[in-house]
């Protein structure tokens, strides 16, 4: 499949914004129009409280949705901010099936105008089936062929449109960017203005201003932008790579929007080029100030520093080619889409593969804590559903080098941490050759599930799943409920021309 045949919602890329208000229900039918693929939902970064069986995720929370069958998902917007959805399919979505979402709540700064979302995004011209068959090393990761803003650019071939951005003079405007890529990452910047941030993730922050953000895969950034220059010019909004080139690599070198002002020419082109932001070094901020204050309990991480997920890669030869696989702790993930997580409880049974990397958190309202460690040099965006973690440190990036990287050191390192109103939000960056330390409160029943956010790492084994509170969990969803689209989905499967090559995920 090349992209003339892209797999896309209702008809485009992006596919739909929900928009909502904080405090809705929102309920979305998903159709399976697909005609040999199953398919299933993401609701990227929402809580899911009490609702695990709504996360979308085949292989631990369902099955997938066969071609032809349909699913309901409901949730509650408990969080408000900017997000995304996106098939966890495969690597479905590298293929155009994801969309935003938007969720209208309070703010921490005040403005006139909401500009809605603005997603950016890689694209392939090739399907994610044919990139993942080429892996046959670690960094044998090809470049995206163009990134994209709300679904659109020109191209390297002289062909598509800049996407357009019109401000009004004197009026401080709104938007939440949303990185929906499959592996790149991007500093961004628009000329002769300051951004600044109000929200990240779906966690509002005491205002911060700044020249340039960076944004690893699946993170998003509420900001306010002043329109306080001259009218009559146009601005480029500018995307630029970490020079490591460890965290995505596109053939548009100096992909750009055009911001404009109202009034002004359709067609005005800007003419200062601007000037080069910091060099993020595929590393996030990690101090920004929550504006709901929470401490985390420092005592109880002593007792809880056996947590450990190491983070390793390893190559092997099959009969037809060569596989790249990502492990934690030693095993690569391998879910069964004809048998989720949560079709292992509804038959009360605890025998799950080893290759499901399950860990269990069984008690209430604990604080869990994890220290992962990356022995190889590639960063990883970490991201884990069915909750905020709260980032309480990282190491610098040791990307150069031999050897296992910098390990976290309880004895030295621990000082180090944050546990007052630490940063919050469901994405964060794992260095490369170091070490990332976060926690979160057990208060949510669940299989949620821990990974990377680069589609092809995922792909290709990069996850855990943490099970919350397994014995509650039959308590707070209708787990039952699983079984009928599980039945659905082993009719299609035993006649599906394509099978499982990949984690699933």
């Amino acid at each position: 499949m090349d992209k003339n045949s892209a797999m896309l919602i209702n008809g485009g890329f992006p596919g739909p914004n929900i928009k909502a208000n904080w405090g809705d229900k929102i309920k979305v039918r998903v159709v399976n129009n697909l005609r040999t693929n199953g398919t299933s939902i993401h609701w990227h970064g929402v809580r899911m409280l009490n609702n695990n069986i709504n996360d979308g995720v085949n292989g631990i929370t369902e099955c997938p949705i066969p071609p032809g069958s349909s699913k309901t998902y409901e949730w509650r917007a408990e969080q408000y901010g900017s997000s995304w959805y996106h098939s966890h399919f495969s690597d479905q979505y590298a293929n155009g099936i994801a969309g935003t979402i938007q969720i209208d709540g309070p703010t921490s700064k005040n403005y006139d105008e909401d500009l809605g979302v603005f997603s950016l995004s890689d694209w392939y011209y090739k399907s994610a089936d044919e990139i993942r068959s080429t892996f046959t090393a670690p960094a044998a990761v090809p470049a995206s062929d163009n990134i994209l803003f709300n679904g659109t650019n020109v191209n390297k071939n002289g062909g598509g449109t800049h996407s357009r951005v019109t401000l009004k003079k004197g009026k401080v405007h709104k938007i939440r960017l949303i990185n929906m890529s499959v592996d790149n990452t991007f500093s961004v910047s628009l000329v002769n203005h300051k951004m600044t941030v109000t929200g990240t993730d779906f966690v509002p922050v005491k205002p911060f201003e700044t020249d340039s953000l960076y944004l690893s895969v699946g993170q998003r950034y509420d900001v306010l932008i002043d329109a306080n220059q001259d009218a009559g010019k146009a601005y480029w909004f500018n995307v630029s790579f970490p020079s490591n080139r460890l965290c995505g690599t596109s053939n548009m070198n100096k992909p750009a929007a055009i911001f404009q002002y109202e009034g002004s020419s359709a067609s005005l082109v800007p003419k200062e080029a601007g000037s080069a932001v910091t060099d993020a070094q595929c590393q996030d901020k990690t101090d920004y100030e929550p504006i709901f204050s929470v401490d985390v309990d420092s005592t109880a991480f002593s007792k809880t520093q056996d947590n450990s997920l190491d983070v390793t890669v390893d190559t092997s030869r099959t009969a037809n080619q060569q596989r790249v696989y990502w492990k934690v702790n030693g095993q690569d993930m391998d879910i069964d889409w004809d048998e989720p997580t949560l079709s292992y409880l509804a038959k009360n049974s605890t025998d799950y593969p080893n290759q499901y990397n399950v860990f269990e958190v069984p008690n209430n309202n604990d604080w869990a804590f994890w220290v992962v460690e990356n022995l190889f040099p590639a960063p990883h965006p970490m991201h884990l559903h069915g909750h905020d973690f709260y980032v309480l440190g990282h190491s610098e990036p040791a990307s150069s080098g031999r050897g296992d990287g910098v390990r976290f050191n309880p004895q030295t390192d621990t000082t180090k941490l944050n546990f007052k109103n630490p940063t919050r939000r469901d994405v964060t960056t794992l260095p490369g050759r170091g070490w990332l330390v976060v926690a979160f409160k057990t208060d949510n029943p669940g299989a949620w599930l821990f990974h990377c956010h680069i589609a092809w790492h995922l792909s290709q084994g990069l996850s855990v799943q943490f099970l919350e509170r397994a014995k509650d969990i039959p308590n707070t969803v209708k787990i039952q409920d699983i079984d009928d689209m599980c039945q659905q989905w082993d009719s299609y499967s035993k006649k599906a021309p394509f099978k499982q090559t990949d984690s699933g995920l």
